[in-house]
């Protein structure tokens, strides 16, 4: 599995991304699509995850401001995020995890910046 991630950028707090994650390969096995974040104090936090059955999760901080969804027919998933704050500036990873065989795949990262 191979993931292209996209979107970042630097934004005002109050503001708003979308990042966008691009799936190729063996696709048919992804069981979690998810984002993680890494801090400028190198926290590594699981921000959001979906699951094959539409279910989903996100950290504590971020409930109610971000969303993630998925496209299958584009392969994509994508992970809208509103009122940003500048403690959300972090290089936001997409991953997948599959089920044959197990293993967790991560795209490149993309850097987001919240100028306060």
């Amino acid at each position: 599995v191979q993931l292209q991630a996209s979107g970042g950028g630097l934004v005002q707090a109050g503001g708003s991304l979308r990042l966008s994650c691009v799936a190729s390969g063996s696709i048919s096995s992804i069981n979690i699509r998810g984002w993680y974040r890494q801090t400028p104090r190198n926290t590594r936090e699981l921000v959001a995850a979906l699951g094959s059955d539409g279910s989903d999760d996100y950290l504590d901080s971020v409930k109610g401001r971000f969303t993630i969804t998925r496209d299958n027919t584009k392969n994509t998933w994508y992970l809208q995020m509103n009122s940003l704050e500048p403690e959300d500036t972090a290089v936001y990873y997409c991953t997948a995890i599959t089920n044959y065989p197990a293993d967790l795949y991560w795209g490149q990262g993309t850097q987001v910046t919240v100028s306060s």
